[in-house]
């Protein structure tokens, strides 16, 4: 009997670069970082209309919005982690949003998103944060396998979110 393997949706991962770094997003970054924003868009079928301006604004201006990690092996980087304030003001808490997590296709499985989830729980910490959040599409299996496998405990969605644009 004839059998044919089907194709796996996942990529294979390939072996972990011998040293990855991971650290802040610096300016040299900016072409690479907003590559794999749209990456990670294109992925889960959105548009990223963002552009390398305004993400330079946002990580580098004299009052930056965000703060983002790369996982860096040789000169490319292979992941980003973006980081977001939030704040739960009945209970007086702080918090760090961990907005985006990715990992280029071929590096995926060789624990650098583990990595970059770790450095965003120190960075929260340095922050004077109590808690770190994350969220994922409700279909997306894989990634709630991965968050709770990290410590995440899921929490119950409570109602609809509303958006007004200003401009």
């Amino acid at each position: 009997m004839l059998q044919t393997a089907a194709p796996s949706l996942h990529p294979v991962p390939s072996a972990r670069p011998p040293m990855v770094t991971i650290r802040c997003a610096k300016p040299r970054d900016l072409p690479e970082l907003h590559e794999m924003i749209v990456e990670l868009a294109a992925h889960h079928g959105d548009a990223a209309p963002i552009t390398p301006e305004r993400l330079e604004r946002d990580l580098f201006s004299r009052s930056p919005w965000i703060t983002a990690l790369v996982a860096e092996a040789g000169n490319q980087l292979i992941g980003y982690a973006i980081l977001v304030p939030t704040y739960r003001a009945a209970e007086g808490l702080r918090g760090m949003e961990l907005h985006h997590l990715f990992v280029r296709p071929g590096h995926r499985g060789t624990g650098i998103g583990r990595h970059l989830v770790a450095k965003a729980r120190e960075q929260a910490r340095m922050a004077g944060c109590d808690y770190l959040s994350v969220s994922a599409a409700t279909g997306n299996f894989q990634a709630h396998r991965f968050y709770e496998s990290e410590r995440f405990i899921p929490r119950p969605v409570t109602g609809m979110r509303y958006m007004q644009k200003l401009g």
